[in-house]
């Protein structure tokens, strides 16, 4: 496909997106909306994309958040569609929220504002009402506490260094952890071998992972037991990395002091030391304008020069422009698929002038700049090679 320069690009918005990211779009190179025709991307925060259509002329789906459940990945995938994300521009507002969760707990704030909710205040004797009745509510510091953290990517982090600046212990897991997460992990943070590790160890326990199979229940009926008596666990990832059941069993075995997490549910709701928010994790103008600054860059710099970072599907690929001509080309990770790519434009006498290719899993992606231009056949040639999903025709806009 070749993004013309000729008229603006169609994007889909198919939510409210901060009006900071939006502006990033020129109006003279895109037209963005809730009803555009033929979209060449799609830009989202939770809309639901499973049960859409979605036309064949998107390219990419771009996702002002951190998860991607909402968007069929596998399909896009299939259709060498890059889906991106926002990975940690959110951080430091579910960063607060942790904090502000903690503290929650520890001061029993929830049941201690219910309870001045429902004071008579026209009583004569308020004082003594408030005063006995505070004593239900006492507390304890965070100081001196034990945080665990499972998930130790850049809100792991940030909830590390925050938690020691409160003067508490920290301990933490993440078999995946990136380099760069290590680099930014507090050196007072202690490194634990296992998710049980941290549950025992831990009065209160965080989660930071993404759901996947792998996670799916990661704290369940064996192994909440783990946990101290009245520790607190909060999970402001996904719903389904705790198991409610297993939250609720132990609630009531008294082993668990309480839940706070981000997912209402039926079988939670009304629950006694369970506090559940309506997903306020990324919900702060800060948030929403960092997500969407960080996604409509990442669309444009693909749909203007064909390079991809933070693609939960593809791999990441920079290329610095050598040449006005360039060909971006996604395909599955099979053999030979560089000696098909470049025989067929040298049979078309184009001359590469550079080229990357990396991989990710079963996906492939391939810059390609050449030193003349590419006719509408040569596009169709690379098409048309067993293996390839996608072909786009990037030369340089002027």
């Amino acid at each position: 496909m070749h993004e013309s320069t000729t008229k603006r690009l169609p994007i889909l918005v198919l939510n409210s997106i901060s009006a900071g990211g939006l502006m990033r779009l020129p109006t003279d190179r895109y037209l963005v909306g809730k009803d555009v025709e033929e979209p060449v991307a799609v830009l989202l925060r939770s809309a639901d994309m499973h049960g859409m259509t979605i036309a064949d002329s998107v390219r990419a789906i771009g996702r002002a958040g951190a998860g991607t459940n909402n968007i069929p990945v596998d399909r896009m995938s299939a259709r060498g569609v890059p889906v991106f994300n926002a990975p940690g521009a959110n951080a430091n507002a579910v960063k607060e929220l942790v904090l502000a969760s903690m503290l929650m707990a520890a001061r029993q704030l929830p049941s201690a504002l219910q309870f001045v909710n429902g004071l008579d205040v026209a009583v004569p004797d308020l004082d003594k009402t408030v005063e006995d009745g505070k004593k239900r509510f006492a507390g304890y510091e965070l100081q001196g506490q034990t945080l665990g953290i499972v998930g130790l990517g850049k809100i792991g982090c940030l909830v590390a260094e925050a938690a020691i600046a409160l003067g508490m212990r920290v301990v933490g897991f993440d078999p995946n952890i990136t380099v760069d997460a290590a680099w930014s992990l507090p050196s007072q943070v202690k490194r634990a071998g296992s998710v049980n590790e941290v549950l025992r160890g831990a009065q209160f326990v965080t989660l930071h992972v993404p759901l996947l199979e792998a996670t799916r229940h990661l704290v369940n009926d064996g192994n909440i037991g783990l946990m101290r008596a009245g520790a607190v666990l909060m999970n402001f990832s996904r719903d389904g990395v705790v198991s409610n059941a297993a939250v609720l069993d132990a609630l009531r075995a008294d082993t668990l002091g309480s839940y706070v997490c981000d997912f209402p549910s039926a079988d939670l709701h009304g629950q006694p030391r369970v506090l559940a928010l309506p997903h306020l994790g990324a919900s702060t103008r800060e948030a929403e304008e960092n997500c969407a600054i960080m996604v409509v860059d990442q669309l444009r710099a693909y749909l203007e020069q064909g390079e991809i970072s933070h693609a939960v599907n593809f791999p990441s690929v920079n290329m610095a422009r050598e040449s006005p001509w360039r060909v971006g080309i996604a395909n599955s990770n099979v053999p030979n698929m560089l000696g098909q790519i470049s025989t067929t434009m040298a049979n078309a006498g184009l001359n590469i002038h550079n080229m990357v290719n990396k991989s990710r899993g079963d996906m492939a992606y391939t810059l390609v700049d050449v030193d003349s231009p590419v006719a509408p056949a040569v596009l169709q040639a690379l098409q048309s090679i067993s293996g390839v999903l996608a072909v786009r025709y990037l030369p340089e806009q002027t």
